[in-house]
């Protein structure tokens, strides 16, 4: 019954899609011609979004709460539904809406419609030509969406359990009773990074309809991009969220002591992320030179595009993925097409408006290359290429082998190996930025805007290489001493010279953006009572550009002087006794026991060794590393143990028994990389300084 009911919600959501496009569309042409009927076509398609709104609203809460109460009835929660009985069973139980193929499609669906009714209240009051055209396109996307969810029977959501599978109890039986949430997925970050994804996937479709939109009306004010903005910094900041929670997810559940590894998944998430980069930064040049007109259409319908290209790599089958969904032959059509034609509509439209749009004052070229407008030109030059350099990457195992790269899966070592330098002269032109001038900079004024910086950077560097010399690089040497595959992979990224020169040179760049970007946050803090308005986009902008320093310094030691032992602790069963210890650095791992424990659902088991840790000889705690076996489906899962210091993480995975009964250990030093979550959460900060301080202003000047 209760698929049926779903069922109905979704067909009432695509007819309402459907009323919504056909109403606006004459309410346009009626607005076109000046017609006094044309406003009551404009509300009825605006109430008809909110109503697909609220039947996918319905769809959604079917899901979740067949998912609560443990009805199978729908076969979608059948094959997701957790019988997890920790404390946060009932996280686990709500992320099943989002766990699967079908759910994840709805969920993304009834986001966009989501974000679609928050457009059609905020204009309310005051609805454009501009306003409508873009709930128009916004709407053509989630028609599609919808569509895939109800025509494709592999996409269909509410298809009924087959009732021979489901016993008087409401239970699954037989081979149905193995179905369930793969047990990787049942941890705090895993069960929000997927949602806080989707939101910033579903968010920037409302940019991209802004800037078709502007197209349709031929209106090159930046009325579209003020309107845009906000949409942008949250959608961004969301996938900055999602991206940051699921390295977190990847660096204590998977096991291999990392959090970023070049997967075409997590590659999909990166694009628009990157992409997002530039699009605020040409918004930013837009609102305040008039500039980069036509390029930040352009650009926003480049963002959508690699949206959906994520999408199209989690859901095509195309790639191969341990995070990517089974192909699903519609989805590849689907999502290939809304690629072409949202890249289409951009050029078309741009080509159509070629003697109208940015032409009256435009101003793209730039007088000299040191001034703002040329650093975020190029800003936005490396972002792009990098991200259609990744785009290519991560898709060359789909494409034809007599293209570079074609039919090959790239390692993990290719992408650092383009990643690294090019992240460092990204950095580096970051630090430079906020010292140029608009037009063109004068030389006193930036000798004198940098001296001071300069000077702390210098100090900054000093005391990194400190810690390079004496820390990182004789790990770095103890690695290439010892051989083997750890070695191997090194070498593989050139000469000992080139590999901690690089280290060096982002050591120095980060040191000198970190202070650059300090002292403006400084600068910018006490104009706050008399600029209000304008410093707090820049305050934001300043404390990003700080966490991307402080990340810079922890990718640097995280991802390039990790140290990793991999070795059997001999374990007499009678005695309870360990015949050794295992050594790491300073670092010695001494047995102190086991247990084995079942969970209260009695069928997760909860296998856990118990180490003392001792650094120099003198004790420090215990590490309690587990694996958690589900028995009906034998899926396991490492759960890692991690102590963190200031300065490094000590990084502890247990990985079973041999067939002597000795306990296998992976255990990792993980230099700097408390930095990077610090660093990230800091570029977080930034970014809702931008976005929510401007907001609390425009709410204090209406009550004034």
């Amino acid at each position: 019954m209760l698929s049926f009911f779903g069922l109905i919600a979704l067909l009432v959501s695509f007819a309402a899609v459907l009323i919504s496009l056909a109403c606006l569309g004459v309410a346009h042409i009626g607005c076109q011609k000046k017609t006094s009927w044309w406003e009551s076509f404009e509300w009825g398609g605006r109430v008809a979004v909110v109503v697909g709104m609220l039947a996918l609203t319905v769809c959604c809460g079917i899901l979740v709460y067949c998912f609560m109460t443990g009805d199978n009835t729908i076969e979608y929660v059948a094959h997701n539904r957790s019988d997890n009985s920790s404390s946060l069973a009932w996280l686990y139980k709500l992320s099943g809406l989002w766990a699967g193929r079908e759910g994840s499609l709805l969920f993304w669906a009834w986001l966009i419609a989501v974000f679609n009714t928050v457009v059609v209240f905020a204009t309310r009051k005051a609805s454009r030509p501009l306003d409508d055209a873009a709930i128009v396109i916004a709407q053509i996307v989630l028609a599609a969406f919808v569509g895939v969810l109800l025509f494709s029977e592999t996409n269909m959501p509410f298809t009924a359990t087959d009732p021979s599978l489901i016993g008087e109890d409401g239970q699954l039986l037989a081979m149905a009773s193995t179905w369930g949430m793969n047990t990787l997925l049942e941890h705090w970050a895993m069960a929000i990074h997927p949602p806080t994804l989707f939101i910033g996937y579903a968010g920037l479709t409302i940019p991209f309809a802004y800037a078709i939109a502007a197209l349709i009306v031929n209106d090159d004010s930046d009325t579209w991009v003020v309107s845009a903005t906000p949409y942008v910094m949250f959608s961004w900041l969301l996938l900055g969220a999602g991206i940051g929670l699921g390295s977190v997810w990847a660096y204590v559940v998977l096991g291999w002591g990392g959090y970023w590894g070049w997967d075409p998944v997590e590659n999909a998430s990166l694009l628009p992320w990157l992409v997002g980069v530039a699009l605020i930064h040409s918004f930013t040049v837009y609102r305040k030179r008039g500039a980069f007109k036509r390029w930040s259409v352009f650009c926003a319908c480049l963002t959508f595009s690699f949206v959906i290209l994520g999408t199209f790599i989690t859901r095509s089958g195309l790639v191969e993925s341990v995070h990517a969904f089974e192909g699903d032959p519609v989805s590849l059509v689907l999502f290939l097409a809304l690629i072409v034609l949202s890249l289409v509509a951009g050029v078309v439209g741009l080509a159509l408006r070629r003697k109208t749009f940015g032409l009256a004052t435009e101003t793209d070229d730039f007088d000299s290359m040191m001034s703002k407008e040329a650093a975020y030109y190029v800003n936005n030059l490396i972002m792009i290429v990098f991200a259609i350099l990744l785009a290519y990457m991560t898709l060359s195992s789909a494409l034809p082998s007599f293209m570079p790269f074609g039919g090959q899966a790239l390692t993990a070592g290719t992408y650092n190996a383009i990643a690294r330098p090019l992240g460092i002269l990204y950095c580096l032109l970051l630090a430079i930025c906020p010292l140029l001038s608009w037009g063109k900079t004068d030389p006193a004024k930036f000798r004198k805007n940098a001296l001071v910086p300069a000077i702390c950077a210098i100090v900054m560097f000093a005391v990194l290489m400190f810690y390079f010399v004496t820390e990182l690089y004789p790990a770095y040497e103890a690695i290439m001493a010892a051989g083997g595959t750890a070695a191997d992979t090194l070498a593989e990224y050139g000469p000992s010279w080139y590999y901690n020169g690089l280290a060096v040179v982002g050591f120095a760049v980060a040191s000198l953006l970190f202070f650059n970007a300090a002292f403006m946050v400084a600068r910018v803090a006490s104009k706050v009572k008399k600029h209000a308005r304008v410093v707090f986009p820049a305050l934001g902008g300043a404390i990003t550009h700080t966490g991307m320093a402080v990340v810079l310094v922890g990718l640097i030691g995280s991802s390039m002087y990790v140290t990793e032992v991999a070795d059997y602790v001999p374990y007499d069963a009678e005695t309870d006794t360990a015949a050794s210890t295992l050594v790491v650095q300073d670092y010695e791992l001494a047995y102190a026991g086991n247990s084995i424990d079942v969970m209260e659902n009695g069928d997760d088991v909860m296998y856990t060794v118990i180490f003392d840790v001792y650094k120099d000889g003198e004790f420090l705690q215990q590490v309690s590393p587990s694996v958690q076996l589900v028995q009906t489906t034998q899926q396991q899962k490492l759960v890692a143990d991690v102590i963190t210091f200031p300065l490094e993480d000590l990084f502890v995975v247990y990985r079973g028994v041999s067939m002597d009964g000795a306990f296998a250990l992976d255990v990792r030093v993980n230099p700097l990389i408390l930095f990077v979550w610090v660093g990230f959460g800091l570029i977080m900060a930034g970014g809702l300084v931008a976005l929510f301080a401007k907001r609390v202003l425009r709410n204090k000047e209406a009550k004034a």
